[in-house]
């Protein structure tokens, strides 16, 4: 019988430090759609667990991702999630320019300086992969390739013909819980009987199945295959759901934006369209709301001081006990 973890690392500063680092700093992170940034000049741009991140589109048409950090003294080059600059990124700070390659092309207004070498001054680069037209980057120069990341989830989409449709909505929302407290409860269908009633129903009596492979936790409800939860739903570590279904997908990343708070990042993928989504928008508010509630009282308990360990079940919390061992791993 596995124990949970402690509830003090759900909202404390210093685990929340850890995971920054040893968690985040370290994952291929998601950052969007190939689509959304087409043309020269575009770029996408987010930030997760504190770390401002960008992709833009270079002249010879490659994506490369770099910190949304200038080198002067630490100005935002971009504001947003998504726009377009003409032929180069300008820190809004102090009008440092840099080219779309990340080389800096003018230190504005700087002056003569002994020592300064422009050169040693261009954006501080990330490695940037792609699959299946979602953008991904990392920090370790050291990480596997993103493909072998994603091998299990490739291997069973391509088993079943589906395909990942071209963006169609973003939405977020906030939520007052630790990340890994929704990240938990993403992993696991033990709660759907209780939490998602219409959910529940459209399940029937279908089995639930969970299994964990690498990087990724793969989940089943084996024997909807005409009902509107057909498909497959995928989490990938440390904090993204992929689903996709036969009509569209939509990738959920779970954003930690500081201690015991969390961003929802939904990103919706339909070929027809915001128009096109129809229900998939209602179903996922209804189940959004129906998390949120769960999570932020659960996450009040955690704080509370009663509870500090609980059990996890073999049977329905496989992967939650997977997910909560690698969390063991970086915290005294």
């Amino acid at each position: 019988m596995q124990a949970t973890l402690s509830a003090r690392l759900y909202g404390c500063p210093d685990a929340w430090a850890r995971e920054r680092s040893a968690v985040f700093g370290r994952a291929w992170l998601f950052l969007g759609h190939d689509a959304e940034a087409p043309a020269t000049g575009d770029w996408i741009a987010t930030d997760v667990a504190g770390h401002q991140l960008l992709a833009v589109r270079g002249k010879d048409g490659v994506l490369r991702a770099f910190h949304n950090v200038c080198r002067h003294r630490a100005g935002p080059l971009v504001t947003g999630a998504s726009g377009r600059c003409e032929r180069e990124l300008v820190c809004a700070y102090h009008g440092w320019r840099y080219a779309l390659d990340g080389r800096l092309r003018a230190a504005t207004g700087f002056g003569a300086a002994d020592g300064f070498d422009p050169r040693e001054f261009g954006l501080l680069a990330l490695r940037l992969e792609t699959w299946r037209g979602l953008v991904f980057a990392t920090m370790d120069a050291e990480a596997a390739p993103l493909a072998d990341h994603v091998a299990p989830l490739e291997a069973l989409l391509a088993g079943r013909g589906l395909e990942i449709a071209a963006p169609a909505l973003r939405r977020s929302h906030d939520l007052a819980c630790d990340w890994k407290t929704y990240a938990e409860n993403y992993l696991e269908g033990y709660h759907i009987g209780s939490v998602h009633p219409v959910l529940a129903d459209e399940l029937g009596g279908a089995e639930y199945r969970v299994r964990v492979e690498g990087d990724l936790v793969l989940q089943e409800a084996v024997g909807v295959n005409d009902g509107p939860q057909a498909g497959v739903w995928g989490w990938l570590w440390p904090n993204l759901g992929i689903n996709v279904y036969r009509d569209g997908a939509m990738i959920e990343r779970m954003t930690p934006v500081g201690p015991g708070r969390t961003r929802l990042d939904y990103l919706f993928l339909n070929d027809g369209g915001e128009g096109a989504l129809g229900e998939a928008l209602t179903a996922s508010d209804r189940l959004t709301a129906e998390d949120a509630a769960i999570c932020e009282a659960v996450q009040r308990n955690l704080s509370a001081g009663a509870y500090d360990r609980g059990v996890l079940s073999p049977h329905h919390e496989i992967a939650l006990a997977w997910f909560q061992s690698r969390i063991a791993e970086v915290h005294p």
